[in-house]
């Protein structure tokens, strides 16, 4: 395994090196100083450049590349590592355009190589037992998801977060584009994908008083509202900064709902049914359900020392599973690129208004054509040029 991006990779590299599966062979990123930190727990090869990085995984047997480089620049090299013969697993968002999307699926399809997202809220403890619920069919029909991530920050947290300075994507990024972690568990539990998109922003007069010296883009939050492939509908949050106590999930059907929150760590869901729906065997309509990572048994334990409330060692065990086990993720590169593609068309509904916007079918070679030149983007190169959509709403 090789790691690109050594900031939130190194949570990551420190869980590779304690899987017996995997050998880490090499870190790379272009700031010396996190690459450092590296050497306090693996003697891999360190790298600042990513050509010379490939090259020596092409050399010395590097199979896979974990992606955790900038949020919005994945698929480009995820696109170089496959037709460099290497499996991939992305961080974060799969893509960054509607053109990037298009290209991750053919590479993936053209170089026969492994993809997955390392999509980590689902496997938090509550949404965990969210999952079951979901699955056992007790909701009945799924009707409604709710997924909300709350992620705000200082103006200090902020510029310190954006090593690069004003060109920095933290500083530019409407609110629609990281997703992930609100509409990533509501697919996962529910077996859906987003097929049209519908967005609304607003504005935080926090945001713009104490940071709009550097940050281009002052909203607050996005909500953004889709039509899933399951019949559902779903409500869910880009990365917000509205004054909310934790992240939070529910999911309702015709026979009953749950919902977990207060913060990602809980370990209970409430599952509430209707007077006429309720279970003779239950007493009451709302039932606190429990939900210990100790069901888990050794894998739970493990979970405990590990990253969002155990998420990302459960991350980590699907990647062994998929690469050497060949058992499916749930986030193939067709479901990371639709949600990739909610987030895009969000931010270009709430430009006009909360118009509908249908997401391309990515399986479909013929779908794919109506986006393949879609290279529009809120996000600046390194030096401030490139953006081609506008990054904030007037403010009058």
């Amino acid at each position: 395994m090789g790691v690109f991006g050594a900031w939130r990779g190194q949570h990551y590299a420190k869980l590779f090196v304690k899987q017996p599966e995997i050998e880490l062979l090499a870190v790379c990123d272009k700031r010396r100083k996190k690459l450092d930190e590296i050497k306090s727990f693996s003697d891999c090869a360190l790298f600042e450049d990513f050509d010379s990085f490939l090259e020596y995984g092409k050399a010395n047997g590097m199979t896979a590349v974990f992606l955790a480089n900038y949020f919005y620049q994945h698929a480009p090299y995820a696109i170089k590592c496959m037709e460099a013969g290497m499996d991939v697993i992305s961080e974060c968002t799969a893509a960054g355009t509607l053109r990037e999307c298009v290209e991750l699926c053919e590479a993936v399809e053209r170089t026969g190589r492994k993809y997955m997202l390392a999509e980590n809220y689902q496997y938090a403890p509550s949404n965990l037992k969210m999952n079951q619920i979901v699955k056992s069919g007790a909701l009945g029909t799924c009707m409604y998801a709710e997924g909300e991530y709350n992620h705000s920050g200082s103006r200090k947290e902020c510029l310190d977060l954006a090593p690069t300075g004003q060109y920095h994507w933290r500083l530019w990024m409407p609110r629609t584009y990281y997703c992930t972690h609100a509409l990533g568990p509501i697919m996962f539990a529910t077996d859906s994908e987003p097929l049209y998109v519908s967005a609304r922003t607003a504005k935080s007069d926090l945001c713009f008083n104490t940071m709009g010296d550097c940050r281009q883009n002052y909203d607050g939050t996005a909500i953004l509202f889709c039509e899933m492939s399951n019949g559902m509908i779903a409500r869910f949050t880009g990365c917000t900064a509205m004054a909310s106590d934790y992240t939070r999930y529910r999911i309702v059907g015709d026979v009953a709902s749950v919902e977990v929150g207060e913060n990602i760590g809980s370990e209970r869901a409430r599952l509430f049914w209707l007077s006429h729906t309720k279970p003779e065997d239950e007493e009451n309509k709302i039932k606190i359900v429990p939900a210990p990572l100790s069901e888990y048994g050794e894998d739970g334990e493990k979970a405990k020392d590990a990253g969002h409330a155990g998420g990302d060692y459960w991350v980590t065990r699907h990647i062994v599973d998929y690469l050497l086990n060949d058992a499916d993720p749930f986030f193939d590169v067709y479901r990371s690129v639709a949600m990739s593609a909610a987030a895009i068309l969000g931010w270009r509904s709430c430009l006009n208004h909360g118009e509908n916007f249908r997401i391309p079918n990515f399986r479909d070679p013929a779908d794919r054509e109506s986006v393949r030149n879609d290279e529009l983007t809120p996000f600046p190169d390194e030096n401030g040029n490139g953006v081609t959509l506008p990054i904030s709403l007037p403010r009058e």
